[in-house]
C-alpha cells in the first residue's frame, strides 16, 4: 500500500475549519430554550481554555506561543463575562415582576 504524506498543517488547519462549520450549525440548530444551558457549557469550555492559556503564557523568554497564549487568555476572558451577562439577562427574564 502506498502511504499518503500529508503536511500536518494542512491536516490540522482542515480540522479546524471543519470544527468551525459543525460549531456552526449545531449552535444555530439549538432551539431557545435551550440557550441558557448552553451559555453555562460555552463558559465551562472557556475556563479550560483560560488554563490552557495559561499554561501556553507562563514559560520564560518570549515566544509566539506566549504571545498567542496571552491573546487567548483575553479573549476567553471576554467570552465568559459575556456569557455570565447574558445567562443573568435571560434568567431575569423568567423572574416574576412585582
Amino acid at each position: 500500500m502506498h502511504e499518503i504524506l500529508v503536511n500536518p498543517f494542512i491536516q490540522e488547519f482542515t480540522v479546524f475549519v471543519l470544527a468551525i462549520f459543525v460549531g456552526y450549525y449545531v449552535v444555530w440548530s439549538v432551539t431557545p430554550a435551550l440557550h441558557t444551558p448552553l451559555m453555562s457549557v460555552t463558559n465551562a469550555i472557556s475556563s479550560v481554555i483560560i488554563v490552557g492559556a495559561l499554561i501556553a503564557a507562563g514559560p520564560e523568554g518570549f515566544s509566539i506561543s506566549k504571545l498567542l497564549g496571552a491573546i487567548a487568555i483575553g479573549l476567553a476572558a471576554v467570552n465568559i463575562f459575556g456569557g455570565f451577562a447574558v445567562t443573568a439577562r435571560m434568567l431575569a427574564m423568567y423572574k416574576k415582576k412585582k
